[in-house]
């Protein structure tokens, strides 16, 4: 009985040992990379347009809310879409980055249960995410400081757009 209790009293002071022993510091690459998308932080509103699956454009109203989280290493952000006063879109993502991959990584839960990972990059200051390889959604700010956000379908090569929205920060 006295070795049980000795094994696990050395197990309980190894396991807390190699505990304290795990660097809490905050990761430097990840932060200065998740710094690169500081233009989407804030709370935004405003409107857009989407093409439905029945080919008439809808439009909609938009909220975005855009926090750093985890020390500046992910981004969350919340998003609520409404149409005649009633939700359409309710999604939260969570924005990180992939050291061992180089790019970031969006990461998509929506409120009918669809979740997903998905591959996104910044190219020239513009957060490009991509659903699937044939559709991709480009996040900016305008030139008059407002979030840009335009929805793109390929089709045999050529991009075609099926979204947009346009908010303001609050």
């Amino acid at each position: 009985m006295m070795k049980k209790n000795n094994l696990t009293i050395l197990l309980m002071m190894l396991f807390s040992a190699m505990a304290l022993g795990q660097s809490t510091e905050t990761d430097l690459q990840l932060q200065s990379e998740l710094n690169k998308l500081s233009f989407m932080e804030g709370r935004w509103e405003g409107s857009g347009w989407t093409y439905g699956r029945d080919g008439v454009k809808h439009t909609f109203e938009q909220t975005e809310n855009i926090q750093f989280k985890v020390d500046g290493t992910t981004l969350l952000i919340e998003g609520i879409g409404k149409a005649n006063g009633e939700i359409i879109h309710n999604a939260l993502a969570i924005i990180s980055y992939n050291k061992e991959k180089e790019h970031y990584n969006f990461y998509s839960y929506m409120a009918n249960g669809m979740s997903g990972d998905f591959k996104a990059g910044l190219i020239d200051g513009k957060l490009y995410w991509y659903p699937t390889d044939f559709i991709r959604y480009i996040i900016f700010l305008n030139e008059q400081g407002q979030w840009h956000e335009k929805g793109e379908m390929n089709r045999g090569g050529n991009w075609l757009q099926f979204f947009e929205m346009t908010l303001n920060k609050k």
